[in-house]
């Protein structure tokens, strides 16, 4: 028993090295780094979501770059949620 429980902390501390690594690596930019929470570990934590999760992308890229489009991509993400509400599927 103690064997497979050394097995199962070394699989869970192995998991968790993978996982940092990844979250320390951003592609194409550099504009989430500068985040005391990545956008990805807000989205996961609180279960959001494709929709919502892109909200939360989107309006925190804005902070950080300051592109009225990324607002406007958050306002569509915000109106599909709607629509989808209003419309019994989610």
């Amino acid at each position: 028993m103690r064997y497979f429980m050394k097995i199962i902390v070394s699989l869970t501390e192995r998991k968790d090295q993978l996982m940092k690594k990844a979250i320390d690596k951003q592609v194409g930019g550099d504009h989430y780094k500068t985040c005391k929470i990545q956008p990805v570990e807000y989205i996961e934590c609180n279960q959001l979501g494709f929709l919502m999760g892109n909200v939360v992308k989107y309006v925190t890229r804005y902070a950080v770059k300051s592109n009225v489009q990324d607002l406007e991509k958050a306002k569509h993400y915000i109106e599909l949620q709607m629509q989808l509400l209003d419309e019994g599927k989610l």
